[in-house]
């Protein structure tokens, strides 16, 4: 899941301390008394958004397991743990109102008064507050905390969206309506990916350190800033790099170069196993600096890629 920059390890930190932890039905005991449970609301029909009158609700531990867990399976439901004294909550909930009016039913906001309604904070060990937990298909699925700018917040909603769509019919009803969240374009990026496309590298690396500069756990930075070295290495290799690497085995910086091309050319085996054979028939700094240049290599792949995983096993071996 994408994070709202500026706040990732905040973020992930929380996030896991939800996942697999968090037991939502905790509060159903409380929520079925009779004497304290309103009468539910009507329900929406399966994959129909709700009214735009309801996309900000008061939630309480005697309504939560309805109009939180149970509506999570239909939509997303992202939970405000506020309270009246928290300046911070005074910055954060108009934001998150205003968007959730804006998603034409696509997300629901439910507020929660800590003080009114403490189970809930403890439920979700919340540390802090204003602190927001999205709820999709009945669990949490990602959370900040704090009071972050619009353009963050908005992003993040277009992130949990573009991944629970095809889980919770009501926010693919809710967009064939018009509704969901409009992510806008952050300028660092644009001008980092528009040095990319007119194959200015050197501008598109600088692009994204300062981004990095900035906010060092950017994983979106990171990553196409990898994109961007890789590229530049590959276009620098030239076409007779493989040529030269295979005439002198011995000399180090052609086979780093060759393997660059292969990967950029599909045949990231070719690339790994050229790079793993050197490994294998090197020692100190000059071994060092190729596997260095082959775990690059695999950081462009998605780790569960087989031959990345069988690159690392035989790597794995070639150094041990």
């Amino acid at each position: 899941m994408t994070h709202p920059r500026g706040s990732a390890s905040k973020t992930a930190a929380l996030s896991a301390a939800l996942s697999g932890a968090v037991d939502l039905s905790a509060l159903k005991a409380r929520a079925e008394a009779p004497q304290k449970q309103p009468p539910a609301p009507p329900r929406p029909a399966d994959g129909a958004a709700p009214a735009a009158g309801g996309a900000v609700i008061d939630v309480t531990e005697a309504t939560f397991q309805t109009e939180v867990v149970e509506r999570s399976l239909q939509q997303l439901v992202v939970v405000d743990l506020w309270a009246e004294w928290c300046g911070p909550c005074k910055q954060l909930s108009p934001v998150l109102e205003r968007l959730a009016a804006e998603s034409g039913g696509a997300w629901v906001l439910a507020k929660v008064d800590v003080d009114a309604n403490p189970r809930i904070a403890q439920l979700f060990g919340a540390q802090s507050i204003p602190t927001v937990i999205a709820i999709g298909g009945g669990q949490p699925v990602d959370a900040f905390s704090g009071a972050l700018p619009e353009p963050e917040i908005r992003k993040w909603l277009g992130s949990l969206l573009d991944a629970l769509r095809d889980r919770l019919p009501g926010i693919k009803a809710a967009e064939q309506n018009g509704g969901g969240v409009e992510v806008p374009e952050d300028p660092r990026f644009t001008e980092a990916e528009e040095a990319f496309e007119r194959g200015d590298f050197a501008a598109a690396q600088a692009a994204y350190e300062r981004i990095l500069d900035v906010e060092p756990a950017n994983e979106e930075a990171k990553t196409a800033l990898a994109q961007v070295k890789f590229t530049a290495r590959a276009e620098a290799a030239g076409p007779d790099a493989i040529a030269k690497a295979d005439a002198d085995p011995a000399d180090l910086d052609p086979q780093l170069a060759a393997a660059d091309l292969e990967v950029a050319g599909q045949q990231p085996e070719a690339g790994f196993a050229r790079l793993i054979a050197v490994v294998r028939r090197t020692a100190g700094d000059d071994r060092n600096k190729v596997r260095e240049h082959l775990v690059a290599l695999f950081e462009l792949f998605d780790s569960a890629d087989e031959r990345v995983m069988k690159a690392r096993r035989d790597l794995a071996s070639a150094l041990y």
